[in-house]
């Protein structure tokens, strides 16, 4: 009985609720990203190096009797293929998106910085201080 009642105190607290709602933003965000990546920034990049699809650059290291020119052709015929292209699309993927949510966080982090709170005064001092403080003013005297 006594796991049924933590699992129910840990699904209500809102840690498994904040992890739902962590992973549902984070596949929207995902989505977001990769259209701004697949529709914005790689045309760019495609357009300064000169090839549009990254995906479709491979070196063939087999033998290739058919002259098979498409890297999912090669792949069907079993060729060897050293696919480079498919690896710079994700580090493309994985800079920008890494820049983003970098800047996301660094934004969030500005955003909560909370001024600093005014200095309280200190509390009045215990009764057996006050006495031991006047203790000593009479000794002095």
């Amino acid at each position: 009985m006594g796991m049924i009642q933590e699992f129910k105190e840990f699904a209500v607290k809102g840690n498994a609720m904040d992890l739902a709602v962590g992973v549902i933003i984070g596949g929207a965000f995902g989505k977001i990203v990769d259209s701004i990546v697949g529709d914005l920034i790689m045309p760019l990049v495609s357009r300064i190096v000169g090839k549009l699809d990254f995906s479709n650059l491979f070196v063939v290291l087999g033998d290739n009797p058919n002259n098979l020119a498409t890297l999912a052709d090669l792949k069907k015929a079993g060729i060897a293929v050293f696919a480079y292209g498919s690896f710079l699309t994700i580090l493309v993927n994985f800079v920008i998106l890494a820049f983003i949510i970098f800047m996301m966080v660094k934004q969030m982090n500005r955003l909560r910085k909370e001024e600093p709170a005014a200095p309280a005064e200190a509390p009045p001092p215990p009764e057996d201080v006050l006495l031991l403080r006047q203790i000593r003013d009479s000794l002095q005297k």
